[in-house]
C-alpha cells in the first residue's frame, strides 16, 4: 500500500474540519435512522392490526419493489438535477408520509391498504436519496479526502442501520406502534433541514463531464446510457459484479445462514444469532475505519479479487467449522474485509466516474444488489433444509469463480 499509518488518525477525521460534510453526515444518519425505524413500525403495526405475516410479507413488498423499480429513475434525475435538492425533497416527502400513517393510527382509522399504499409511497420516494446520496460526496469534499469521507459516512450509515431498529423497537415497546411513525417523520425533517444546508462545490470546480454537454433527452434514453456505459467499462464491470455478489452473500446467507447456524448447528438461539449479526456489523465499521485511516490510493482491483476470496474462504469455514468462537472470529473477519473493501471501492467510482453519469452508474450497482436478494433468500432457504454445507458452500464457489474473474482482467488488476 501506498501509505503508511503515520498521520492515520488525523487523516480520517479532516473531512469532519468541513461544515458540509458534517451536515451531510448528519443527514445521511438521521435518513437511514429513519429507514431502520421505518422497518420496525411497519412490520409491527401490521402483526397489530391483522396478526398475519403474510400480510407483513405483503406490505414490506409494497415499500420493496418501487424503491428497486424507481432506483434507475433516482439515479437518472440525479445526474440532471440537483442531489442535494432531490435528497431534501425526498427527506421532507417521508417526514410527511410518516406523520401522516402515525396520526391516523393514533387516531385508530389505519387500514391494511392505507400501509400498503404508504409503504409504496415511502419506498418509491426513498428511490430518489439512496443514489444522491453516494453521487454528492465528490462536490462536497476534495478528491484526496474521499477515501476517509466515504469511511465517516460508512460509519454512520452502518451504526444507523443497527442502531434505527433497536431505538424503533424500544419506542414501540415503551408507548404504541404508531408513535414510532411521528420519530420517524421527526428524523426525516431533521435529515432534509441539514442536507439543505449544505454547500456544494460550483460546477466549475467539479470533475468534467464525459463528454460533449448533451442535449436534453429523455428519461428512458437517460437511464439507457447509465446502464451503457457501466456495461462497457470493463473496472466498473467487475466492481458492480463484486458488489452484487456481496449483496447475495448478505441477503441470504447473512440471514437465513445465520439464523439457521445459531439455532440448528450451534445451538445457542436468539443469543447467538445476535453475537453473529452484532459481529457482521462490528467487523464492518471497524473495517471502515481502518480503510479511511490508512487512505491513499491501493490496485483496487486486487482489493476486488482479495475480498472475493476471503469471502469465500469464510463462507466455507462457515459451512464446515461448528465452533462458536471460530464462527464468530470468521464473521468478525468477513465483516472488517466487507468495510475495508468498500471505502476503496467506492471512493473509486466517484473518483474515476464523471459527474454527470456517476448517479446513473451508482443506481445500476444499486438495482442490482436489490435484484439478487430476493433470489439469495430463496435459494438458501432452499438449501438450509439440506444442511448448512450446502447453504455455504454455494455461496463460496459464487465468491470464488468472482475472485478469479477480477484477476484474469488486465485492466481491472491495474484500477488504482
Amino acid at each position: 500500500m501506498a501509505t503508511t499509518l503515520t498521520g492515520a488518525g488525523p487523516r480520517l477525521w479532516a473531512p469532519a474540519r468541513h461544515r458540509s460534510f458534517r451536515l451531510l453526515w448528519t443527514g445521511q444518519a438521521l435518513s437511514l435512522l429513519g429507514d431502520g425505524f421505518s422497518v420496525i413500525a411497519f412490520s409491527w403495526i401490521t402483526l397489530g392490526l391483522t396478526g398475519s405475516t403474510l400480510t407483513l410479507g405483503y406490505v414490506l413488498a409494497f415499500q420493496a419493489v418501487p424503491r428497486a423499480l424507481f432506483t434507475l429513475v433516482g439515479g437518472s434525475l440525479s445526474d440532471s438535477w440537483s442531489p442535494r435538492v432531490l435528497m431534501v425533497a425526498s427527506s421532507w416527502t417521508r417526514a410527511v408520509l410518516m406523520a401522516a400513517v402515525g396520526l391516523t393510527g393514533l387516531s385508530g382509522h389505519l387500514t391494511v391498504w392505507m400501509l400498503c399504499a404508504a409503504a409504496a409511497a415511502f419506498g418509491t420516494v426513498d428511490a430518489f436519496f439512496q443514489p444522491a446520496r453516494v453521487s454528492i460526496l465528490p462536490s462536497v469534499v476534495d478528491d484526496e479526502l474521499l477515501t476517509p469521507a466515504n469511511a465517516l459516512m460508512g460509519v454512520g450509515a452502518r451504526t444507523a442501520a443497527v442502531v434505527g431498529p433497536a431505538v424503533g423497537g424500544l419506542v414501540i415497546a415503551l408507548t404504541r406502534a404508531p408513535v414510532a411513525f411521528l420519530v420517524d417523520a421527526v428524523c426525516f425533517a431533521l435529515c432534509g433541514l441539514c442536507v439543505a444546508r449544505v454547500r456544494t462545490r460550483p460546477p466549475a470546480a467539479r470533475k468534467a463531464p464525459a463528454g460533449p454537454v448533451e442535449e436534453q433527452t429523455s428519461l428512458v434514453a437517460r437511464i439507457r446510457e447509465g446502464v451503457t456505459y457501466t456495461a462497457r467499462d470493463p473496472r466498473l464491470r467487475t466492481v458492480v459484479a463484486l458488489d452484487t455478489a456481496v449483496n447475495f452473500c448478505y441477503a441470504g446467507p447473512f440471514t437465513v445462514g445465520f439464523a439457521t447456524l445459531a439455532d440448528q448447528v450451534l445451538r445457542g438461539g436468539s443469543a447467538t444469532l445476535g453475537v453473529l449479526n452484532g459481529s457482521l456489523a462490528g467487523g464492518a465499521v471497524l473495517g471502515t475505519l481502518v480503510g479511511g485511516a490508512v487512505g491513499g490510493r491501493p490496485r483496487v482491483g486486487l482489493l476486488v479479487a482479495a475480498l472475493a476470496g476471503w469471502l469465500g474462504v469464510g463462507m466455507a469455514v462457515l459451512g464446515l467449522v461448528h465452533s462458536t468462537p471460530v464462527v464468530v472470529a470468521t464473521v468478525l473477519a468477513m465483516g472488517f474485509a466487507i468495510g475495508f473493501q468498500g471505502v476503496f471501492g467506492l471512493s473509486w467510482i466517484q473518483r474515476n466516474i464523471p459527474q454527470d453519469v456517476l448517479s446513473r452508474v451508482v443506481s445500476v450497482d444499486m438495482v442490482l444488489g436489490y435484484a439478487v436478494a430476493p433470489l439469495s433468500l430463496i435459494l438458501c432457504g432452499a438449501l438450509a433444509g439440506k444442511d448448512t454445507f450446502a447453504l455455504f458452500g454455494v455461496v463460496a464457489l459464487v465468491l470464488a469463480a468472482t475472485g478469479l474473474a477480477v484477476l484474469g482482467s488486465r485492466a481491472v488488476r491495474g484500477m488504482r
